[in-house]
């Protein structure tokens, strides 16, 4: 999670993507909690691979090392000093390349019921996509093991795109691979990819196999990040998983329309929120209607009428007024 998310900005010029919240909690805190519930077992370590110190900061570190106790394992921080791939990206995180272990890009979040194979060396998570020569696929044997990994192919290879989550039975393998490409100085476009390292183990015959997700929801942009909040809020509702809407939500003369998401402290007056809003704690919104928007912390919004909206932290907005001071990166369609 060493990147800057760029392409999320404003959003991301305050906050580091994976901490921005999507359905009430930071992307990486679900997509950890996901990848637990697939599991099915315990989790020992849980290591993030951060970026500059100057950006993912000592609030950041201390966020993750919750995130890990929570779920009852070691934290463990690294850094990437350089952005030189995801190859790289990993073996920054090379003391705790051993035994069984997860790789995530922690920019996705997921919904999958499936069992690990206990034959295969690895496991590459996918999605089957309708337009696969968008994405990078598998290519499978007639033992629906992967052979190869395609990046948008021109004819048709499968329709089973690779995610970005990985398991391996033991990421030893993985490391030493990876410290081959890096040795060689085995480049794309500048960067060590984690593909090449695959590609030596499966050159040596180690098993590769699918674990196909039923959700596949990205967070890379802020159109892409309202429909995954979308998503989440309508699993999240279905399951009843989580409580959406915080007890001390105050609501004059407001209605919400499910599924949202408020929390604590939040003020509605005169306001019609829903449906598929998020919105974080101690904000106040007058006098507005909001639907399909993600709205962050102690912000207040008057006089708004919002749909496919996604506001930060700490913002001032009055639709009523038209002289404005807006920072960089922002939009107003």
């Amino acid at each position: 999670m060493a990147g800057r998310g760029s392409r999320l900005r404003p959003h991301s010029l305050t906050v580091p993507k994976p901490l921005i919240p999507v359905a009430g909690q930071p992307i990486v805190h679900r997509l950890v909690k996901d990848i637990a519930k697939v599991l099915k077992q315990p989790i020992e370590e849980i290591a993030f691979v951060l970026g500059d110190p100057a950006w993912f900061g000592d609030d950041v570190v201390a966020s993750l090392t919750a995130l890990a106790e929570e779920l009852g394992a070691k934290p463990s921080i690294y850094r990437q000093d350089k952005p030189l791939g995801t190859g790289h990206a990993i073996m920054s995180a090379e003391p705790s390349l051993s035994g069984p272990a997860v790789i995530a890009y922690a920019d996705t979040l997921i919904r999958a019921e499936f069992d690990l194979d206990p034959n295969a060396d690895s496991v590459i998570w996918t999605k089957r996509v309708e337009n696969p020569e968008a994405y990078g696929v598998v290519k499978l044997n007639d033992n629906d093991e992967i052979v190869e990994l395609v990046e948008k192919p021109s004819e048709f290879v499968s329709d089973q795109a690779v995610i970005g989550i990985y398991y391996f039975k033991d990421v030893a393998v993985l490391k030493q691979k990876l410290q081959e490409v890096l040795d060689e100085n085995l480049m794309h476009g500048g960067e060590y990819q984690i593909n090449d390292g695959i590609k030596k183990m499966m050159a040596e015959g180690r098993v590769f196999k699918t674990g196909t997700v039923d959700e596949w929801m990205d967070c890379g942009n802020k159109n892409v990040t309202l429909e995954t909040n979308a998503k989440m809020l309508g699993f999240l509702a279905a399951d009843n998983e989580e409580q959406l809407i915080h007890d001390s939500v105050v609501l004059e003369n407001s209605n919400i329309i499910e599924p949202c998401c408020i929390g604590a402290g939040t003020v509605l007056r005169n306001t019609s929120i829903g449906p598929n809003v998020s919105i974080g704690k101690d904000c106040v919104l007058e006098n507005s209607n909001v639907k399909n928007s993600l709205i962050q912390n102690e912000t207040i919004i008057k006089n708004a009428n919002l749909d496919e909206a996604m506001i930060g932290n700490y913002v001032k907005y009055d639709g009523s007024f038209t002289k404005i001071s807006i920072g960089d990166y922002s939009v107003l369609e």
